[in-house]
């Protein structure tokens, strides 16, 4: 049984070695073809959804005729296609060097945009993309790239034909931002350290108000500054609280 478990582990590390000892440079790819050629055949791969092909043609293009009359829109494709592959890191790289190398460019909104999303689904599993999984108890760098990115298409591009849909992304993702910080939070005071989860509270509120998450981070700095004996500044968050939420249970009862 270790030997045939052994056998073939030797047999798939072989053929991922030669897998990766038969990738085409970029720069050596489709030798004799014109690059409208390239070009052409890599915009029938994406449109046929072959985005592997797609990508290796375009990023032929781009290598070896960097100042092509084609190559600034494969640059653009090139964005699309490594998202629809899966490939959210390129795809964040491709869309880095379209807004580098065409800040003007009509369509640089879009890579903005792409960006946000490849950076949302960057580093996200299986069980985040299609479960209920809560974003707010994970690592938050990638959620923040994303917002920035969002952010960036509504100040940018106002009229954007991207702006709408950024702005909710926006909104979805400021959400859980606020929820993180309500996590952190809830776990110092479940820790008894008091004084940060008042402070963690109270930065919720202060950058993240209209949050859902903002009743809840009441509930936690009215706690805290209970514990803490602080009975006028907990008489004052339970003012606020009552002001803004009258049915919570921490006022009603």
């Amino acid at each position: 049984m270790k030997k045939l478990a052994c056998s073939l582990l030797m047999a798939l590390f072989a053929g991922f070695l030669t897998a990766c000892g038969t990738g085409t440079d970029p720069s050596e790819a489709y030798p004799g073809e014109t690059p409208q050629h390239i070009y052409q055949a890599g915009k029938v791969a994406l449109q046929d959804k072959n985005y592997s092909e797609a990508i290796k043609r375009f990023e032929a293009l781009d290598v070896q005729y960097p100042f092509g009359s084609d190559t600034e829109s494969a640059q653009y494709f090139l964005i699309y296609a490594y998202y629809m592959k899966d490939e959210h890191a390129l795809s964040v790289a491709a869309a880095d060097h379209f807004i580098r190398l065409h800040p003007m460019h009509p369509h640089t909104d879009y890579a903005y945009y792409m960006r946000g999303l490849a950076n949302y689904y960057q580093n996200m599993g299986f069980l985040e993309r299609f479960f209920a999984v809560d974003l707010a108890t994970r690592d938050l760098t990638q959620i923040k790239k994303s917002y920035s990115d969002f952010r960036d298409v509504t100040q940018r591009y106002p009229a954007s034909l991207y702006a709408p849909s950024s702005h909710q992304y926006m909104i979805y993702l400021r959400n859980i931002m606020a929820a993180h910080e309500l996590h952190v939070a809830n776990y110092y005071y479940d820790r008894k350290a008091y004084v940060a989860a008042a402070n963690r509270a109270s930065d919720l509120i202060t950058h993240y108000q209209g949050a859902p998450s903002m009743e809840a981070a009441l509930v936690v700095m009215a706690n805290s500054y209970h514990q803490l004996g602080l009975t006028k500044m907990e008489q004052d968050t339970l003012s606020v609280l009552k002001y803004n939420y009258p049915a919570n249970p921490l006022v009603t009862g």
